[in-house]
């Protein structure tokens, strides 16, 4: 059965909660493809611009073989006979990127950017350390410490506290969504936000200055420490996000968002970007991907969770437009599926998989990495997609060259090869 791949609950620095009474075309132009890509390379940007990294975690281990196919690989389609995504060519083929590599068929709106030389992938890439627990797989990846247990904060709040602009906003980090993260977690203050049009306290007018009034009063004789510091930071982005009201923001250059949660997460980021609030860390969720029963090929359950996150990535860098070259998005997930498929028609828990990276500077329109192969003899433990890149060089990469940190060492303690880099970021 799949497993329940949720976050932990939020801890104490997690202080909004959308809803509480207190607290409140996938065709595209091509014309925007080219100016985007155009705007990815220049070189003559102005010095104070906000660079945004935003992070889509596809919690339960999404098969990065079926994701980015290796239709070059003769081992893929001899251990998958029922799940594996036919040639490019084929009646629902994959879309070939490189003669050896092919897009999922549900992520065709991905394919011109990638064409385009504005979204990257990365084979084989995830943790060093072997654990096939999601719970444990998931907080390495979110605190950037594998295979160490106790780790009190996430990377991205290290990154958050480290970093040397400290803008005077409480929007630096958001997670969409009913908690906080744990990559976002630690000493620098975040949100989570369920739902932009529910944030925030309710009432008009008169009674609406009665609520702010009693909320203040009631903090401001609060007991001192995190749960009065986070609040006061609640309130003032309440505050912030009633002057800037990022739902005024609609969707640009003809972009359509998915009804799902995913695509109403990558609309909400958006609106958050476009309303100049300061956002450096944004976070979205997408589960559903511990597919060990029925996992299906070019159709299925898994095609239809690809779908989402293609049509969701689409829309929002559709949306964005030339703004795309300050925002770079970041897929991840804990770990990959086994290179066979099981008696059940789906795959267990692997090691290896796929990350995608789209839009800032990237250096698209490549698969980065090393393919290491599926041979018998080249897996992990004999059964698993090998690991090449440890995903802290790509994430530290992405820190260094997109947002310009200079703590990698901090962010990443004990990995020696932090900023070594791949080339995914130009």
């Amino acid at each position: 059965m799949p497993c329940d791949c949720s976050t932990a609950s939020m801890d104490r620095r997690v202080f909004v909660r959308a809803g509480t009474l207190a607290l409140v075309s996938l065709g595209l132009d091509p014309i925007f493809l080219t100016r985007a890509a155009y705007a990815n390379r220049s070189t003559a940007q102005p010095p104070n611009r906000q660079k945004t990294l935003i992070c889509v975690f596809q919690r339960g281990a999404v098969d990065g073989l079926n994701m980015i196919v290796p239709h070059g690989d003769a081992a893929y389609y001899r251990e998958r006979p029922r799940i594996a995504v036919p040639p490019p060519g084929k009646d629902g083929g994959a879309l070939d990127l490189d003669g050896t590599f092919g897009l999922h068929p549900a992520l065709a709106p991905l394919l011109p950017f990638y064409r385009a030389g504005s979204l990257g992938i990365v084979h084989a890439v995830g943790s060093p350390d072997a654990t096939r627990s999601h719970f444990d797989a998931q907080d390495y990846m979110e605190t950037g410490t594998p295979g160490r247990k106790g780790t009190a904060d996430g990377w991205l709040s290290r990154h958050l506290a480290h970093a040397a602009d400290h803008r005077e906003t409480p929007f630096r980090g958001v997670a969409i969504g009913p908690q906080l993260p744990r990559a976002l977690r630690g000493a620098a203050p975040a949100l989570a936000i369920g739902d932009l049009q529910a944030f925030g306290l309710r009432g008009r007018g008169r009674a609406r200055d009665r609520i702010e009034a009693a909320f203040e009063e009631m903090y401001a004789g609060a007991a001192t420490g995190l749960v009065a510091s986070s609040s006061a930071e609640a309130f003032e982005a309440v505050k912030m996000l009633r002057t800037a009201d990022p739902a005024r923001h609609q969707p640009g250059n003809g972009a359509e968002y998915p009804r799902s949660p995913f695509g109403q997460a990558m609309r909400q980021l958006a609106q958050l970007i476009k309303a100049e609030l300061g956002l450096e860390i944004g976070f979205a969720d997408l589960g559903g991907w511990d597919t060990h029963v029925n996992q299906g090929a070019a159709q299925g359950q898994l095609a239809a969770r690809l779908r989402d996150l293609g049509a969701g990535l689409t829309a929002f860098a559709t949306d964005l437009g030339e703004r795309m070259a300050d925002v770079l998005v970041l897929t991840m997930s804990e770990f990959g599926r086994t290179v066979a498929e099981n008696g059940n028609a789906g795959t267990d828990h692997g090691h290896g998989t796929a990350m995608m990276v789209l839009g800032g500077n990237t250096r698209g329109g490549r698969i980065h990495g090393r393919w290491p192969t599926l041979d018998e003899g080249a897996r992990f433990e004999g059964r698993d997609l090998a690991v090449t890149t440890d995903f802290r060089t790509l994430f530290g990469e992405i820190l260094e060259k997109h947002l310009g940190a200079t703590e990698l060492t901090s962010i990443f303690p004990a990995f020696e090869a932090v900023g070594s880099g791949l080339g995914v970021i130009g």
